[in-house]
């Protein structure tokens, strides 16, 4: 029996001089553990005066995590936020019953000579069906404060829930784990073992896991109770992640998560007949894909 269950590949999207590679949700792979979302952003180069403008748009029953590698975002939502999100840093928003935020390049960052480059990760991680409800917060992980573990040829950052011995600050609602990982070619990993649904993506470089060869932007998950251990066949970064299976299956559309299809309809309706509280200093915002 094969340690891999499923290989994807994400296709690169572009999104107007940005691509975007969506690995989850996919036709062949609904969620893997809590994670409903997996989008790997760039990595992109703009010039000077441009950048990224994710408008104000509402999100519900999810938690959302965004992680980069390069650049920054200014984050801001409708609780009153306002952070600058640096290489490193997690910025760990729960939406609950209901939030609206923008993410865009900053201002200075537009202005300089050289432009700005931008690289990283965003997920989304469907909460408990008991905590779908839950008041919106947010929360802002400097990198100082995440756990960093280093193994022979290999450097760990836990960035939510538990793994090799280590917790994140992150408030998790669920058991899950979600890692990064930078490994020096000829390294090896052995992933963690105690979770029912567990994946691995390739950032960049290339590696092995149980014969297979698994270049930059492909996700693999592996096989529940099977011992893994990824081999870094050249420099590599990856994602490592998973966790309890859901309690039960999700619904997604366009911006909305939830087990119920009638809340999804109604978040709609809140946000087209603007229900939403809105982002202070921001007035800008998404209309829903058909309007």
């Amino acid at each position: 029996m094969s340690v891999l269950e499923q290989l994807l590949e994400g296709r690169p999207r572009d999104l107007g001089g940005f691509s975007v590679r969506r690995l989850l949700p996919s036709a062949e792979l609904r969620s893997i553990g809590p994670f409903v979302f997996f989008d790997h952003m760039g990595p992109a180069h703009f010039a000077s005066g441009e950048g990224i403008d994710v408008r104000p748009h509402p999100h519900i029953g999810l938690a959302t995590v965004t992680y980069l590698f390069e650049g920054q975002f200014m984050h801001r939502d409708s609780l009153g936020t306002a952070q600058l999100i640096r290489p490193g840093d997690v910025n760990w928003m729960v939406a609950g019953r209901g939030i609206v935020h923008s993410e865009r390049t900053p201002a200075e960052l537009r202005q300089t000579d050289a432009g700005s480059a931008l690289h990283g990760i965003q997920v989304w991680v469907a909460l408990p069906q008991s905590e779908e409800e839950t008041d919106p917060s947010f929360e802002h992980h400097g990198a100082a404060s995440l756990p960093e573990l280093r193994q022979s040829g290999t450097v760990l950052r836990v960035i939510a829930g538990e793994a090799y011995g280590a917790a994140a600050p992150t408030s998790v609602f669920s058991p899950m784990f979600y890692v990064t990982a930078s490994m020096e070619q000829g390294a090896q990993l052995s992933l963690p073992d105690d979770y029912a649904e567990r994946a691995v993506y390739v950032v960049e470089g290339e590696v092995e896991i149980g014969g297979h060869s698994l270049g930059a932007g492909t996700l693999a998950t592996v096989a529940a109770d099977a011992p893994a251990t990824v081999i870094a066949r050249v420099p590599a970064r990856l994602m490592l992640f998973g966790g309890a299976a859901l309690d039960g299956p999700r619904h997604l559309s366009w911006n909305f998560v939830s087990s119920s299809r009638e809340r999804i309809e109604q978040a709609r309706r809140d946000w087209r007949e603007q229900r939403f509280e809105p982002v202070p200093g921001d007035s800008e915002r998404i209309p829903l894909p058909e309007d």
